[in-house]
């Protein structure tokens, strides 16, 4: 196999072995830590593969980013908004990601343990308990929270992480409501009025986009939450933040914004959380354990074989 030229756009040298493996394929040029205005220093003609995740990428991969480049571009993800795929249609750029390694995601439950981790904090209130102390304080009063057992869930996608959502919740004692019209559950009015929470495991596309909006939120059911670990643009945060202000959510928690690539400083869930509304976020953290991202880049080098 020839020596291939590979543009590395994302942190690896934190992971066992895996830096070692790429240049195994051959001479690797590495700026984890690259911008967009950087990419136009490059000869991006001069590569043959950039390899890349999205959770360290404040770009997308784009016709600015990736002018002159005719190689492959290897995501060591499921997800694939990081890309700009129309672009790379156009220009024959062959994409490969992990989104059809079944044998591979099915053992990666990282995204639905955050879930289910974001959901007990904020039913819980454990980041506002925890900064109260920081600050010297101890009233517990503040903090009284909810219980699992007994709440109802509504499981919006049902892949494989929303399966082991509705694993982990029933080992708690909760009652499970699935939706999902491809896997043959068409549940979503019943969802709406009887969950306390809602969890969304869907992807991002022209149907899911903003498939949570006012209509969606004035239908559920008083005081009750909703945990997002898929994308952003699955929910229409307006409407989130006024179903917060004045409308029948009681809570928000999710690991993704909109447009976390391009405009972070105009999201209205980060300006909701400076308002002090009941929000928590992480920053698009669903994959990021050590076990998950060992597996998935090792993975997705291994993908360098087929060129």
């Amino acid at each position: 196999m020839k020596k291939i030229k590979i543009l590395c756009v994302t942190p690896v040298k934190h992971l066992q072995g895996i830096y070692e493996k790429l240049e195994s394929f051959g001479e690797v040029c590495y700026h984890p830590s690259i911008n967009k205005h950087d990419f136009k220093f490059l000869f991006m003609n001069y590569y043959d593969v950039i390899f890349c995740n999205p959770n360290k990428q404040n770009y997308v991969l784009d016709r600015q980013t990736l002018r002159n480049f005719k190689g492959v571009i290897i995501t060591a993800s499921t997800g694939l908004n990081h890309i700009d795929l129309n672009y790379c249609n156009k220009n024959n750029i062959k994409v490969l990601s992990l989104k059809n390694d079944y044998d591979l995601i099915n053992d990666l439950p990282s995204t639905a343990e955050l879930a289910f981790g974001l959901m007990l904090s904020i039913l819980r209130n454990i980041p506002s308990g925890f900064n109260d102390v920081k600050n010297n304080g101890w009233d517990y009063d503040k903090f009284i929270g909810h219980q699992l057992k007994d709440k109802t869930i509504g499981i919006i996608g049902y892949g494989r992480l929303g399966k082991m959502m509705k694993k982990y919740c029933e080992a708690f004692g909760m009652i499970t409501i699935i939706d999902d019209p491809y896997e043959g559950y068409n549940n979503l009015d019943l969802l709406k009025s009887e969950s306390d929470i809602i969890s969304l495991h869907v992807h991002a596309n022209k149907e899911t986009h903003h498939m949570i909006d006012k209509k969606f939120l004035d239908c559920i059911k008083e005081n009750s939450y909703i945990i997002n670990t898929s994308r952003g643009e699955i929910v229409n945060e307006k409407d989130i933040i006024q179903s917060l202000k004045y409308g029948n959510l009681k809570g928000y928690a999710a690991d993704v914004i909109e447009d976390e690539y391009s405009d972070r400083e105009n999201s209205p869930i980060l300006k909701g959380i400076k308002d002090k509304l009941n929000i928590i976020i992480t920053p698009h953290v669903g994959g990021m354990t050590w076990e998950g991202q060992q597996k998935a880049y090792n993975h997705a080098i291994e993908k360098m074989k087929e060129l």
